[in-house]
């Protein structure tokens, strides 16, 4: 089971690592019965097939339960809405970013310096998510809900610590939020489909702006 998040990421100690964390509700998927895990798998592999064959844009908890021939209050009941259906898509995803940050090889795990972790980081993300656009888009969660995400509260956390451990004298939240700004879907998605930018721009973006925003203050 995930261990809770604390709410924010400030007071966190250079040494801490984010725990790892899933999409969907913490400690959900470990406690089903072994039945309701089966359908739970079936339902998710029903909604990737139409994923793969239909787009995202045509993935509604109706043509999931017609797909895994149960009920629509099944899905409902299993996912609570279309977003916790997509995020539950996104969950392996997560997970293995999560664990490759968290104790993976460097760059993007321990073992390299903070600054090459936080460039390593960004690129990792820029790159997964526009891998995977139409779908992050899609289970975006609403503006109440978005930057409260267990997710994103890790990946906050995470950059926190970097921070932290490059410059530890500036509001690390702060700098930490801008940097995070840079890796939304909804930009990801301007700037490479509506603005014709190569990714390789976005990632050399990136590099820039961690390489000012961990840069000394003048004398």
């Amino acid at each position: 089971m995930s261990t809770p998040l604390p709410p924010f990421p400030k007071r966190q100690e250079p040494s801490d690592e984010p725990v790892l964390t899933e999409l969907t509700a913490p400690g959900d998927a470990p406690q089903l019965r072994a039945d309701a895990a089966r359908n739970r798998a079936r339902l998710l592999e029903a909604a990737a097939r139409l994923v793969e064959e239909h787009g995202v844009a045509n993935v509604t908890m109706e043509a999931v339960a017609a797909a895994a021939s149960v009920g629509k209050g099944t899905v409902f009941r299993r996912f609570g809405d279309r977003t916790g259906l997509l995020m539950a898509l996104l969950d392996h995803t997560e997970q293995r970013f999560q664990a490759d940050f968290i104790s993976g090889p460097p760059p993007l795990g321990p073992g390299a310096s903070p600054a090459e972790r936080l460039h390593a980081f960004g690129c990792r993300a820029l790159r997964q998510t526009s891998e995977r656009l139409d779908l992050y888009l899609a289970a975006e969660p609403d503006a109440s809900r978005r930057f409260n995400s267990a997710p994103y509260r890790v990946h906050l956390m995470h950059v926190c610590m970097l921070l932290r451990q490059v410059r530890p004298v500036t509001d690390i939240e702060l700098v930490a939020q801008t940097l995070m700004g840079y890796l939304e879907p909804a930009l990801i998605h301007h700037l490479t489909r509506q603005r014709d930018m190569p990714l390789e721009r976005l990632e050399s973006g990136w590099h820039d702006l961690v390489d000012r925003s961990i840069r000394p203050p003048s004398a």
